[in-house]
């Protein structure tokens, strides 16, 4: 009998063999693993405890308002050109660095701890010994500080400027002890680091003082001198001369001017009132004459005796001529008067001519002697800026060298670093970890047994079977003779089934044959397990693209459970409620079979008052600003603030399309069908139109509407009457 190998990839793992073989040695991986966890933890119970204690730093810039000089601004490390990552490196750096830790050895003692000073021989140093390398000798100082960094751990906590320093040691109270040293002394170091500066800058602040004051003197004689030698003085307001001068004429030129007009204007009002006959006494100039006054009280005296006459005699009287004539008279003496005023004033706007013209002169040279001093004035300026600049940084010099001079001299200083937390002794050690090291050595022991396990079945063979063969069954299984079993193909499966039963026979008839032997049973059967056929793809029948499928609301529930309907366009013949109905049905439906909802309002033309739909035609809210959440599985894009959408937007189809990838089902309530209908702005491949209709619509219209979906792309159109007019019908 040949036996021929089977090729690699008909080749098929037996997992009931695996687990038989699994199951067979399973107290065998038990037996092993425990005595492995035991060997552990009496080793572990030898190795030595260390506990770890640990100190926290805050690094941080302490000056403030009370402890910065007088003037100066409150600064960060970052600020100084130093980022917050490169600071807290540095930091930890100094609290590893060799002064700091002898300056703990000496204050601990560390050199007398036979844990510190070598004395205590350690597994691997005796390993080492046994195998004839013996470490080589080194200072008592070189060993304190190699096994102090091997149990000092310092880092910095997680975004943030503090700085942890863990010690590990066999003796809980020294780990707590040593940290707390190590602490302490890098803020001592680190004060004592602030005030060396302070003392240098201090002697540097000084260096620079006496030569600044030097530097002050020079430019205050250069100024002075300046003045001196070029006729510069100040006037009242720090001003010069010439300045003072021109604006003093130029008010006294505006003052005359002023006068002059006012004259010119009172002048001309008296002459013109004369000329045209009319009274002059309303004028200021006029009525303010003492002769003008005089006369108008001696006419007033005229007129009233005129008055009482002539309630006695007629105007043709000679008295009352008389009067008349003196009144005549007075006035005549008045309107003189009046024009000697007027004379007056005219002279007087002469006097003001020729004042104006006098200051315009002086006020002439004194420009061109301020011109003079202007450009004298430039240098003269640049040397008192100098000699400014030099006194500010003198005084601020001044203020900082007080300032570090006491701080020297008191010996007080702000560190930028300070404790924050002390360490405490350890109550629960470090290492070893028992219960992790036990975990891992009976993970590791476990999955090590199992695999060689497998893969000693594997490499035998005895898991892997042939699936181009027979499966052969054994009737009586044992423990020792795991199953084996071997499928075989359709091809040979007729071959072995004549050479089993000489005559056919059907399975029910071989089952009740009488004269089978009992026999025969105990021997190893062949039971055949063909592969199933291939089922054929079905093609679905094609159906008219605008034929209308009259269904219910349950049909359009079962689609969308089944995932057939993701995008649904509700659109209403007759009234826009109608959709509004069936959308608030098939939401319910969908959330009560677990499906994710997202309704769209794309026909109420109600503005809501959260961003929407037309908001979102109109650019003015992004796709997540119209999408909101109402609950659990559901979410809602409402009309929208505007109460116009723009139809030529191509954003609402770019929108369902999303939703559609997020949500199970889009169902899209676009109103009533008509010119206004927000329709044809969603149609794309996917979607499934559903046309609500009244029970009493016409089959007639519902074709005609079928057909125009149609001609807008829409491939699949059902026809579905809301549930509460199924209901009122029934």
């Amino acid at each position: 009998m040949s036996v021929e190998s089977a090729p690699a990839e008909d080749l098929r793992m037996d997992v009931r063999a695996l687990m038989g073989a699994l199951w067979a040695r399973l107290l065998r991986i038990i037996i092993v693993t425990a005595l492995l966890l035991a060997a552990t933890f009496v080793i572990l119970m030898f190795v030595p405890k260390q506990y770890e204690s640990s100190a926290s730093l805050l690094v941080e810039d302490r000056s403030s308002t009370f402890t910065q000089a007088a003037g100066a601004t409150t600064t960060t490390a970052a600020g100084g050109g130093i980022t917050i990552d490169a600071l807290m490196s540095s930091q930890i750096e100094l609290v590893k660095s060799r002064d700091t830790l002898m300056a703990v050895v000496d204050s601990e003692k560390l050199r007398s701890v036979p844990e510190f000073n070598g004395s205590s021989v350690s597994p691997v140093t005796l390993l080492l010994r046994l195998v004839g390398r013996n470490p080589e000798p080194r200072s008592v100082d070189e060993t304190v500080l190699q096994n102090l960094n091997e149990r000092l751990t310092v880092i910095r906590e997680r975004d943030s400027a503090v700085i942890s320093v863990f010690v590990r040691s066999a003796d809980p109270q020294l780990a707590a002890s040593i940290a707390n040293a190590i602490a302490a002394e890098h803020v001592k170091r680190r004060a004592g680091q602030s005030l060396a500066d302070t003392a240098e800058a201090g002697a540097w602040l000084e260096q620079q003082i006496e030569a600044l004051r030097k530097k002050v003197e020079e430019a205050d004689a250069a100024v002075a001198q300046y003045r001196s030698d070029n006729g510069i003085f100040a006037g009242t307001n720090g001003t010069t001369l010439p300045d003072q001068q021109i604006s003093d004429i130029g008010r006294q030129i505006t003052d005359a001017q002023g006068r002059r007009n006012i004259a010119e204007q009172r002048a001309a009002l008296i002459s013109q009132l004369l000329r045209s006959g009319q009274p002059v006494e309303g004028v200021e100039d006029v009525r303010g004459s003492g002769v003008i006054q005089s006369l108008m009280q001696s006419r007033a005296t005229y007129q009233a005796t005129l008055a009482e006459k002539l309630a006695t005699l007629l105007p043709a009287h000679p008295t009352i001529k008389g009067l008349n004539a003196q009144i005549a008279q007075v006035n005549t003496q008045i309107n003189a008067e009046a024009r000697r005023i007027a004379d007056g004033l005219a002279a007087q706007v002469t006097v003001e001519d020729g004042l104006i013209a006098s200051l315009n002169e002086d006020l002439t040279r004194a420009k061109l002697a301020a011109s003079n001093q202007t450009r004298d004035s430039v240098i003269l300026d640049s040397l008192t800026r100098e000699a400014k600049a030099q006194r500010d940084l003198l005084d601020s010099y001044l203020i900082r060298y007080r300032d570090a001079a006491s701080r020297t001299d008191a010996g007080s200083a702000l560190p930028d670093v300070r404790i924050i937390t002390q360490a405490a002794p350890s109550v629960v050690p470090a290492s070893p970890k028992t219960a992790l090291i036990l975990g891992a050595v009976g993970f590791v022991a476990l999955a090590l047994q199992v695999g060689m396990v497998l893969f000693g079945e594997l490499m035998s063979g005895r898991a892997v079977y042939d699936r181009n063969s027979l499966r052969i069954v054994n009737t009586e299984p044992t423990l020792d003779e795991p199953e084996i079993v071997a499928e075989a193909d359709p091809e040979t499966e007729v071959d072995a089934l004549e050479e089993l039963e000489p005559e056919p026979q059907s399975i029910a008839a071989g089952a009740a044959d009488d004269e089978l032997d009992l026999a025969d049973m105990a021997e190893p059967m062949l039971v055949m397990e063909p592969e199933p056929e291939p089922v054929p793809a079905t093609t679905p029948a094609p159906t008219d693209p605008v034929a209308v499928t009259p269904t219910g609301i349950d049909g359009l529930v079962a689609d969308m459970t089944r995932g057939r309907a993701r995008i649904t366009l509700l659109a209403a013949i007759s009234d826009a409620r109608d959709a509004a109905v069936v959308a608030d049905a098939l939401v319910d439906e969908a959330l009560r079979s677990g499906l994710s909802v997202c309704r769209v309002d794309a026909g109420s033309g109600r503005p809501s008052a959260a961003p929407g739909l037309t908001d979102l035609c109109a650019e003015q809210a992004s796709f997540g600003d119209v999408v909101h959440r109402v609950r659990e599985g559901l979410a809602e894009v409402p009309w929208g603030e505007r109460a116009v959408l723009d139809r030529r937007s191509m954003r609402p189809l770019t929108l369902v399309e999303a939703l559609s990838d997020i949500y199970e089902v889009v169902i899209i309530s676009t109103g009533r069908i008509g010119l206004n209908s927000t329709l044809p702005l969603f149609v794309t491949g996917g979607a499934r139109l559903a046309i609500v209709r009244q029970p009493s619509t016409p089959e007639a219209l519902v074709e005609a509407v079928s057909a125009d979906a149609a001609s807008l792309g829409f491939e699949t159109v059902q026809s579905v009457v809301a549930p509460e007019l199924e209901s009122a019908v029934a």
